[in-house]
């Protein structure tokens, strides 16, 4: 199962770690990938897109389901 975020807030290199340490502190079977110049960030390995949403959240980022 894959699926995406959009995150426009998610800038720079720092934003990238953040996100993708709280995806996997969630989740520690999901794989994040990150496209920084198009903000978004997607993730494979798990069906928990719920659970990926609210670490993105908690982590301080808008995340939008694409």
């Amino acid at each position: 199962m894959s699926f995406a975020f959009q995150v426009p807030d998610m800038t720079c290199g720092h934003c990238v770690k953040t996100i993708t340490g709280a995806v996997n502190q969630a989740v520690p079977s999901a794989v994040v990938a990150v496209d920084l110049p198009a903000h978004l960030v997607t993730v494979t390995g798990t069906d928990q897109a719920e659970k990926v949403e609210a670490a993105i959240r908690e982590a301080g980022y808008e995340p939008a389901r694409v």
